[in-house]
């Protein structure tokens, strides 16, 4: 695969989603997706591979390290089945969630657009239940019965 079938699927998918300025999105690697800024990257040393990062928000200062073992702990019960990872960027303190698409012949725009909505549902659980909840409602999904995990 190459940088053309990059190209390709980034001009697919915003033809789907009906933005019509491709080409800022191909220069920014950048697209919102339902209020999540989504970053689309291929790699010279991956060209075979579309790996797309949604940034969720940060995290509010005390609650670092119980989301870090949430996140761990989504990592090993939902996400590792997906090829993808939630981690924190070091720069902002914001929950990332990073996804590897291999980017084979029968991938299209159509399906980005459904797997980039499925990922903006988990972003929005994760703003509203773990980013932005109050302290009680926090404290209730961190006190280990997982009901949270359910997704």
């Amino acid at each position: 695969m190459s940088r053309e079938r990059y190209e390709e699927l980034v001009r697919d998918i915003c033809q789907v989603v009906d933005l019509p300025d491709a080409d800022y999105v191909l220069e920014t690697k950048t697209i919102e997706i339902e209020g999540f800024e989504v970053r689309l990257e291929n790699y010279e040393n991956d060209p075979g591979s579309l790996y797309v990062n949604f940034h969720y928000g940060a995290i509010s200062p005390g609650r670092t390290l119980v989301v870090f073992r949430l996140m761990l702990e989504a990592n090993l019960l939902i996400y590792a089945q997906d090829q993808a990872q939630l981690c924190l960027d070091a720069d902002t303190g914001s929950i990332v969630l990073l996804v590897h698409v291999p980017l084979t012949d029968d991938l299209t725009g159509e399906y980005l657009a459904e797997l980039f909505a499925h990922y903006a549902e988990h972003g929005r659980y994760w703003q509203t239940n773990i980013i932005e909840s109050s302290d009680e409602m926090f404290e209730g999904i961190v006190s280990g019965n997982y009901l949270w995990l359910r997704a």
